[in-house]
């Protein structure tokens, strides 16, 4: 047990230095010393994005046939908690925005930022499939290996699980510090850490607040329908959280998260492989409550006023489907957003782009908060079906 304590906090030292190495070497490296910088964050970025779609694969198919007469409901009910999940995240930011907004010093513009030079160097390796197409596929294969009865299949695909979880542990995770350190690098060196951060402080602060807030109901709620201590899962989440905080992507930090959410002794082995690798594709209430509360911002500054009620509520509750099918990679859900955004909010090009950029500045916490989120959301599956199948009990915790 203290061994394992070791091993979490080795990572935490690990993700925290390289957000401090990156941050020190974007300001002062110059346009060729980013360039390579460019280049490492790229053939990683393509080498963890490669990986993901495998490892959603390896974990989830297995983890259905285990679930065997549980896994539809499961299924069902996790996309609904993760919708109103985004749904009561958005809405909390809403009436939260209609009480503190009208009284903040909103900015009007932002500061021009420094381009970060292109990779000199890229090796492509593109996903077999895409994270969608991933997590469709492993529903599919395991729903049919169950009614099948496919045991030779269902045996290659725990050995499947077995060999992804190797990956992830012996080659995955050990570079993500190197990731996050590159990825701060760019940070600093466009000045997005020393110029538009100051300016929207106090509007990422209220997120960040936010973000506690929500997750402080989710794992009330897990505990309540558990009948389980929320903090025996809660603890173990360090090390994810960090690396959301340095990837930006629920995707990329998805082999971490298995890893926090496999040490906790409340949740059973086949609910971790089943909840977290499908709440890193669904779960983004993080970054919907965030961005519901700056597309509120940004309307009272450029356009005079906030979006009426009505507006809102039909925003929220598509922004919530929409959330469900957003890529879990950096921005992914203000990409998914967009087409809400200049629909149903009428933002012009200029509103778009202001949402961008400031988006970017908590990009790292709202993320954070989603991967986070996934725990209690495995805590309140543990209590919607207690009697789910355990055999994978048997299979050693990551």
């Amino acid at each position: 047990m203290q061994s394992n304590r070791f091993k979490e906090w080795g990572l935490i030292l690990k993700l925290f230095g390289g957000i401090v190495l990156g941050a020190g070497v974007g300001l002062v490296a110059d346009e060729n010393a980013m360039a390579v910088v460019s280049s490492i964050k790229y053939t990683l970025g393509q080498f963890i994005f490669f990986m993901v779609p495998l490892v959603i694969i390896g974990f989830i198919a297995p983890a259905i046939t285990r679930l065997r007469h549980n896994a539809n409901r499961m299924l069902g009910a996790a996309i609904s908690i993760a919708y109103l999940s985004a749904v009561g995240a958005a809405t909390m930011a809403y009436f939260a925005g209609l009480w503190i907004i009208p009284h903040m010093s909103v900015p009007t513009s932002i500061e021009a930022l420094r381009h970060v030079p292109e990779a000199v160097f890229k090796l492509d390796i593109p996903p077999l499939m895409s994270v969608m197409s991933a997590l469709v596929t492993a529903i599919v294969l395991g729903i049919a290996v169950l009614s099948t009865k496919a045991k030779q299949f269902e045996a290659l695909l725990g050995e499947f699980e077995s060999i992804m979880l190797l990956v992830v542990k012996g080659m995955v995770i050990p570079v993500l510090p190197f990731f996050v350190a590159a990825t701060f690098a760019g940070l600093a060196y466009e000045g997005t850490l020393t110029e538009q951060l100051p300016v929207f402080l106090k509007v990422v602060v209220l997120a960040i607040i936010g973000h506690v807030i929500w997750l402080a109901v989710l794992y009330g709620i897990g505990g309540a329908l558990s009948r389980k201590n929320p903090w025996q899962v809660l603890r173990h989440y360090g090390p994810a959280y960090l690396t959301a905080v340095g990837t930006m992507s629920s995707a990329a930090t998805l082999p971490v998260a298995l890893e926090c959410a496999g040490k906790s002794p409340v949740l059973r082995r086949d609910t971790v492989d089943f909840a977290i690798p499908l709440g890193a594709t669904i779960h983004l209430a993080g970054s919907v409550l965030t961005e519901t509360f700056f597309v509120m911002v940004i309307s009272l500054m450029l356009y005079g006023a906030l979006p009426s009620m009505g507006t809102m509520a039909l925003f929220i509750l598509l922004f919530g489907i929409f959330a469900i099918g957003a890529p879990g990679v950096p921005g992914g859900t203000v990409m998914a957003s967009m087409g809400l955004v200049v629909g149903v909010l009428g933002f012009d090009a200029t509103g778009v782009a202001l949402l961008l950029a400031v988006f970017a500045l908590q990009d790292s916490f709202g993320t954070a908060t989603n991967v986070t989120g996934d725990g209690a959301i495995a805590l309140m599956l543990e209590g919607l079906f207690p009697d789910s199948d355990s055999a994978s009990t048997q299979v050693d915790k990551v």
